[in-house]
């Protein structure tokens, strides 16, 4: 199953997200040059503070020059945790001569997305049931 999601705004910031078996990929792109800048992986597991709730452990790769690892790093643990998946996240966002106001609003852009991306997905997949002992 694979489907599109989009914010709105000044720096509109859109995803492709694909369920594959149990896991999730979710490719972030917007601006004037989509790429890949930063990939993060998250795996979710028992959080460090309270075991019963679910958190998730994540790496990130960023390409040298590139500032996405912030977005990849929160959106793919969010994500994990929200849902119990494995979930991979691509970013590339590029906008030329971006204010710190402007950074702002794709960052606040950033995270309108990841809430959409875990509704859409609860909606369409739902979410894994922990493993049984």
């Amino acid at each position: 199953m694979e489907w599109t999601t989009k914010t709105n705004g000044d720096y509109p910031i859109e995803a492709a997200i694909r369920v594959l078996g149990d896991d999730l990929l979710i490719a972030v792109w917007g601006g004037t040059h989509p790429h890949i800048g930063a990939v993060g992986i998250a795996h979710p597991r028992p959080s460090l503070k309270d075991p019963e709730l679910l958190s998730a452990t994540t790496s990130v790769y960023t390409v040298m020059g590139h500032k996405e690892d912030t977005v990849v790093q929160t959106m793919a643990t969010r994500v994990a945790a929200a849902l119990n998946r494995t979930v991979v996240v691509t970013a590339g966002i590029h906008w030329d001569n971006l204010t710190p106001g402007a950074i702002g609003k794709i960052a606040a852009a950033c995270d309108t997305l990841t809430q959409t991306i875990i509704a859409e997905t609860t909606a369409k997949v739902g979410k894994l049931k922990e493993a049984e002992d």
